[in-house]
């Protein structure tokens, strides 16, 4: 029988988005058939939607990565744990109260099984954690809580900080996992004797190998090391050991560490963000509709409908989130459907009313009836009527003056 893969990944942000599907996958493919998987409810056990979190989280790890997930307080010899977003302070209250503390240190201690944590979650890996609502919701004044130090028996003296690159704020500062310069500056000065920051940032992992001593930074973005004198990024791709990032950690040189590369672990592929995957369809769809592109108005359509769907199980919403998304879609359908010339015959208008209606009924059937009949308005306000028979839909064009029904 196989060894029991023993990791600790940890992660920016994107721990249920398509984003970071590759990197799960990437892992759940050493766990064997049927593996115990067990998620911590713990960092959003607060939240009344709790059980709503839950179920979307099991959908995606069951859907996209083929793991079987059950949701329980304890983690007993599970062969891979995650739990996510939340409070860390919560978490950190209850599982230093419970063994789960204890369990989560010596999974890392002695190599057993994986261990994903992600956000919240990742937050309180280090010796110390950022009290993440207490500071940027409530006012607190910054300060640092015990963390549960997963990372000394690596030997790495840090505390992780998720969210690293975060950019919500706009007009202010919101890197640092919402912290901004000002605060993390003044709480680095606080922190013990010779401890760095490990920042990670979002739709990012840093996966620790804890058998071969490996470490691998994969997603969008990369791993700061930070100290007080100096800061040093490993890009995504990265592809070093235990005891560089140790060296990194002390106050090190990279100097020594290999360049990012294809080495005997392939970088991870990751993919674009919700927020950016929004941004690129509506520019596909504003250049198509510059070189009169019906058609190709319509792929950016259906491309952000399908990214919409690929998220929908996203317990993090991600830079606006779905709902914003689904904004953004019924914008592009109201102009694409206004984009009918009565004026033209019957063989101008099929290249673009059916795909529209093949779009329809791609969303009635998964259910997205509000946009299907946003879209179906759209196209009535251009003068196409739709009408859905037993045998499927019938579209004709209300006539003007002087022209015939296209039937």
């Amino acid at each position: 029988m196989p060894e029991r893969p023993g990791m600790l990944v940890l992660m920016g942000s994107g721990e249920t988005s398509p984003t970071m599907v590759e990197v799960h996958r990437s892992v759940a493919r050493r766990l064997g058939p049927r593996p115990r998987a067990v998620l911590l409810d713990t960092p959003y056990a607060f939240q009344e939607n709790v059980a709503d979190i839950s179920s979307r989280a099991r959908r995606y790890f069951a859907h996209s990565v083929g793991l079987s997930v059950e949701v329980r307080a304890e983690i007993g010899e599970a062969d891979w744990v995650f739990s996510g977003p939340g409070s860390p302070t919560f978490a950190l209250d209850r599982w230093t109260a419970t063994p789960v503390a204890g369990a989560l240190r010596a999974r890392v201690r002695t190599g057993g099984g994986v261990t994903v944590l992600a956000s919240a979650a990742a937050c309180t890996a280090g010796i110390a954690a950022i009290p993440v609502y207490e500071i940027y919701k409530v006012g607190a004044a910054p300060h640092w809580r015990d963390g549960l130090d997963l990372l000394g028996p690596l030997g790495i003296r840090a505390v992780v900080i998720p969210h690293y690159d975060n950019a919500e704020g706009g007009t202010h500062d919101t890197r640092y996992c919402y912290l901004g310069e000002r605060r993390l500056a003044a709480m680095e000065r606080e922190l013990p004797t010779g401890a760095a920051v490990l920042g990670i940032d979002e739709h990012t992992a840093v996966l620790f190998d804890l058998r071969t001593g490996a470490v691998q930074v994969a997603g969008r973005g990369g791993l700061t090391v930070r100290r007080l004198d100096r800061q040093t990024v490993l890009p995504t791709g990265t592809v070093s050991s235990l005891a560089e990032l140790r060296s990194l950690a002390e106050g090190g040189d990279a100097g020594s560490l290999p360049a990012p590369s294809p080495a005997a672990t392939p970088p991870l592929p990751g993919r674009m963000p919700l927020g950016e995957a929004v941004r690129r369809c509506e520019r596909r769809f504003d250049a198509a509709l510059g070189e009169h592109d019906g058609a190709a108005a319509t792929r950016a359509v259906l491309d952000l409908e399908a990214e919409i769907t690929g998220w929908a199980a996203d317990t993090e919403e991600d830079e606006g989130g779905v709902d914003q998304a689904r904004e953004a879609l019924r914008h592009l359908i109201i102009r694409l459907g206004r984009l009918a010339d009565l004026g033209d015959p019957r063989d101008r208008l099929v290249p673009l009313v059916e795909p529209l209606l093949a779009l329809r009924a791609r969303l009635r059937q998964r259910g997205g009836y509000e946009v299907a009949d946003a879209l179906r308005r759209a196209l009535a306000a251009g003068g196409v009527a739709v009408e859905d028979t037993p045998h499927g839909h019938r579209w004709t064009v209300r006539p003007r003056s002087g022209t015939r029904p296209a039937g």
